[in-house]
C-alpha cells in the first residue's frame, strides 16, 4: 500500500511549520514543499531587520489574542494546541534558544534569522520532506476515487503534474491571495484581502526635514472614525511610521483601504494631557520660566528639534521669552501639541513585512483541524487565513500555531 501522499503550497513559516509536523505526527507520509519563488523562507530571512522576530513572550492565551486586529475568536481555540510556549519549547528543542527584549518581542539568542532557517531547513530535511523551488501551481483539480476518497491534481507552471492525498495551502497573503487564479472556483469564501502594518505617506508635511526623529509616546487617531492608538512614533521621510503607526493601519486596515489612504491623520503629541491640562500646565511653566527663551524651554520632553519646529510653526521667534508670549502663538502651540492635523495621501510597505487583512474565511474550515468542510483533505495555514496581528511577533505566532494545527491532523 502507497503511502500517504501530501503536498504543502507555500515554502514560508507556516508551510514548512505544517510540513514538519506532518512528518513528525504522521512518519510513513510521503510530504512535499512547492514554492513559487527560487527560495524558500524568504519572509523569515528579512523579518525583524533579519533578526526574526519569532514570536512575543505573551504566555497568556486570553491576553494574546487581543494583539490579532482580525482572528481572535478561532485563536482562542488554536493557541491552545500551539501557543507561544510550545513556539519557545519547540526551538529550544530544536537547538534555537529564544531571547526576550523589554517590548517583548523574541529573537533568536543568535540575533540573526539565519539561525530560524537553518533550523527550520535541516528539521525539514532530516524528516525527509522534499523541498522543490521554482514550483508554481497552474491549476488545482480536486477528484474522488472509486472509494471516495479525496484526491488533488496538481499542474505547474512547468505543465508537470503532481497528485496529492492531503494538500495544504500555506501561500501567504496580500497581494498572492488576491490571485488564486489556479484555485478551483468557489473552493473556499475568500474575504476581500487588502494589505496591514504599513507606514502613512505625508508628501506635505512641515516635518519632513526631521527624518529619523522619534517620540516615545504619541497619541494617534483617523479623523471621522473611531480609530486609535498610542506607542512610540517614528518621523520618517516620507511621513509617518512607528509602532503606533503601524498598530493603526492593522485595526484600521478596511477602513484605511475603503478611503483609498487619503484621509486626515491626528496626532496628540502629549498623550496624557487633555487641552485644557496642557494649556493650564503652560501657563504655570510660564510663570516659573518667564525670562527664558521658549523654544530652549521644552516642558515635555520632547526631542528638542521637533519643539523648536513647533516654536516656529506657532509664529514665535527664537529669541521670544515665556512673559512675553502672546495669546495666539500660545493656542497655536497647544492646537498643534494636542491636535496636530496630516493630509495622507498612500502607503508604505514597512521594511517588506506588511501582512494581509483578509483571506480564506475561518468559517470555511474545521476551527479544530484548519481543514475545508467542503472539502476533505484540503487544510490552510498561515497568512492566507483571515487571521492577523499587530507588529511584535503575532504573525509569526500565528504562522507556527497553524502550521502546527493543520500538520497536526493532515494525516487523520
Amino acid at each position: 500500500m502507497s503511502s500517504l501522499r501530501i503536498v504543502v503550497i507555500g515554502g514560508g513559516a507556516a508551510g514548512f511549520f505544517g510540513a514538519i509536523t506532518a512528518a513528525e505526527t504522521f512518519p510513513d507520509a510521503t510530504i512535499t514543499i512547492l514554492e513559487k519563488s527560487r527560495t524558500v523562507l524568504n519572509k523569515v530571512r528579512i523579518s525583524g531587520g533579519g533578526r526574526c522576530n519569532v514570536t512575543h513572550a505573551c504566555f497568556d492565551n486570553k491576553k494574546l489574542v487581543r494583539y490579532y486586529p482580525r482572528g481572535e475568536k478561532p485563536l482562542r481555540t488554536l493557541l491552545n494546541q500551539f501557543d507561544a510556549t510550545a513556539t519557545v519549547r519547540w526551538f529550544d528543542e530544536h537547538g534555537v534558544t529564544l531571547k526576550t527584549e523589554a517590548d517583548g518581542r523574541m529573537f533568536p539568542s543568535t540575533n540573526t534569522s539565519e539561525t530560524i532557517v537553518t533550523c527550520l531547513m535541516a528539521t525539514a530535511r532530516r524528516l525527509g520532506i522534499q523541498i522543490r523551488t521554482s514550483c508554481g501551481v497552474s491549476t488545482l483539480t480536486h477528484t474522488t476515487t472509486d472509494k471516495g476518497q479525496s484526491q488533488w491534481q496538481l499542474t505547474l507552471l512547468t505543465d508537470e503534474v503532481i497528485q496529492a492525498d492531503r494538500l495544504l495551502i500555506a501561500t501567504g497573503g496580500y497581494p498572492q491571495a488576491a490571485s488564486y487564479t489556479w484555485m478551483p472556483s468557489q473552493t473556499e469564501p475568500l474575504i476581500s484581502p487588502v494589505p496591514s502594518l504599513f507606514t502613512f505617506n505625508v508628501p506635505e508635511s512641515y516635518l519632513l526635514p526631521l527624518a529619523g526623529v522619534s517620540v516615545s509616546d504619541a497619541g494617534v487617531s483617523i479623523q471621522g472614525t473611531k480609530q486609535e492608538q498610542r506607542g512610540p512614533l517614528l518621523l520618517t521621510h516620507w511621513g509617518f511610521s512607528g509602532p503606533a503607526v503601524l498598530r493603526l493601519s492593522a485595526w484600521a486596515a478596511r477602513e484605511l483601504a475603503a478611503m483609498d489612504y487619503r484621509f486626515t491623520l491626528r496626532i496628540n503629541w502629549t498623550p496624557t494631557l487633555n487641552e485644557n491640562q496642557l494649556r493650564n500646565m503652560l501657563q504655570e511653566f510660564r510663570q516659573q520660566n518667564g525670562r527664558k527663551q521658549v523654544a530652549s524651554q521644552n516642558p515635555f520632553g520632547l526631542p528638542n528639534r521637533l519643539w523648536q519646529l513647533f516654536v516656529s510653526e506657532s509664529g514665535m521667534t527664537d529669541s521670544q521669552r515665556w512673559a512675553d508670549l502672546p495669546a495666539k502663538p500660545l493656542n497655536r502651540l497647544v492646537e498643534r501639541l494636542t491636535n496636530s492635523q496630516f493630509q495622507v495621501v498612500g502607503k508604505t510597505t514597512f521594511k517588506d513585512e506588511f501582512v494581509t487583512c483578509g483571506g480564506i474565511s475561518i468559517d470555511s474550515l474545521n476551527p479544530q483541524t484548519l481543514e475545508s468542510k467542503a472539502h476533505p483533505g484540503l487544510f490552510f495555514a498561515g497568512e492566507v487565513l483571515d487571521i492577523d496581528g499587530i507588529t511584535g511577533g503575532f504573525n509569526f505566532q500565528n504562522a507556527w500555531t497553524t502550521g502546527y494545527v493543520a500538520g497536526r491532523h493532515i494525516g487523520q
